[in-house]
């Protein structure tokens, strides 16, 4: 009853998805034929190669710009840090203990503020 090759002209059902609107293909995955991609030119391949190199070294520039930036702001935190706990010490009220048999005396919670300089 069907003809040679020709399978478009015998009539399908209801598909079982639904989807009415869906073909059913006819040849296979591996029979579609299939075009050679286009080739570029040598120039545009240099040309290609270039740009790519322009905007690595772009990238490169900008990253140690970026690495630069960050350093300076660790060095400037790090001696700010330091010129603050200099500037604490030399704020700092102390009264020195001249009697070592007082300390003896001292209750605990005391004995916790007391800090050996």
């Amino acid at each position: 009853m069907t003809e040679s090759g020709n399978t478009a002209t015998v009539p399908r059902g209801k598909p079982k998805s639904g989807r009415l609107w869906k073909t059913q293909r006819m040849t296979r995955h591996t029979e579609m034929i299939r075009d050679k991609p286009l080739k570029s030119s040598w120039k545009n391949k240099v040309d290609n190669k270039n740009t790519k190199k322009n905007v690595k070294l772009f990238e490169k520039e900008l990253q140690e710009a970026r690495a630069k930036r960050l350093e300076a702001k660790r060095v400037r935190s790090e001696l700010n840090a330091k010129r603050r706990e200099e500037n604490q010490k030399k704020a700092e009220v102390v009264q020195v203990v001249k009697n070592a048999a007082k300390l003896k005396r001292l209750k605990k919670k005391q004995l916790r503020n007391i800090q050996k300089r």
